[in-house]
């Protein structure tokens, strides 16, 4: 589904990214693991279109490389930032509504409504409340609904945990696998939490100071001594 090669990108002159490469395949779930500064967010950043980068990004066989963040939204490339992103002053329905800004058919818009709304009741039973005024698992499922109203291939989730309760934490993981298992949606998932993670994750990269210096199948990396020592505190 997503081909990345020589992937380079950073802020001002300095790269964070230098030439990485790494697929995902389709329906599967992929980990992206490194230490803070590793560069993990700029790779989402640059799939997405939110920033410049250089290289080759093929999705579903086409190149992305002249699309902009919303292009690549339609083509189905959704992505829930570092710290949600939602919009606090709109209520939850706002916020669901502008998820589907690329999806023309009013009918639809409405029908996905109310699936995450059956998928997530909590946000049904807010959906006139400000966003900010919900509590910080309920806006990570915010979030995540707001994504998926824009109906992705390929859903992309930085650092999903953060600032969570194990227990919440836990529940979203649970989401996610339920996207994956039952709706055969692909998912690349940056987490600190890798322990939590390659427990659900099919393939994995660790990276460090912008390159890859470990892949492969989440079980082979969760017997990794390298791994275990400086991700998974073994």
């Amino acid at each position: 589904m997503l081909k990345v090669q020589g992937l380079s990108a950073g802020y001002g002159a300095a790269d964070v990214l230098h030439g990485v490469d790494f697929s995902v395949e389709q329906g599967t779930v992929v980990a992206l693991l490194g230490s803070n500064g590793a560069g993990k967010t700029t790779i989402l950043r640059a799939l997405s279109g939110l920033m410049p980068a250089r290289g080759t990004i093929d999705f579903r066989g086409q190149d992305l490389g002249k699309s902009n963040a919303g292009q690549r939204v339609a083509l189905g490339l959704a992505h829930i930032p570092q710290g949600r992103g939602t919009f606090g002053e709109f209520t939850v329905e706002d916020n669901l509504a502008a998820g589907a800004y690329t999806i023309g058919d009013r009918r639809q818009i409405a029908q996905d409504m109310e699936r995450w709304y059956t998928a997530f009741p909590r946000l049904a039973e807010r959906r006139r409340q400000q966003a900010g005024s919900l509590s910080g698992g309920e806006q990570q499922m915010l979030a995540l609904a707001r994504a998926l109203m824009s109906r992705p291939k390929l859903l992309m989730c930085d650092e999903p945990s953060l600032g969570l309760a194990p227990a919440i934490t836990q529940e979203i993981f649970e989401i996610f696998k339920t996207l994956n298992r039952e709706l055969g949606m692909t998912l690349l998932v940056v987490e600190q939490n890798a322990d939590l993670t390659l427990q659900f994750a099919h393939r994995a990269y660790v990276l460090e100071s912008g390159a890859i210096t470990v892949s492969g199948t989440a079980q082979d990396l969760r017997g990794n001594e390298a791994v275990q020592q400086s991700y998974l505190g073994v």
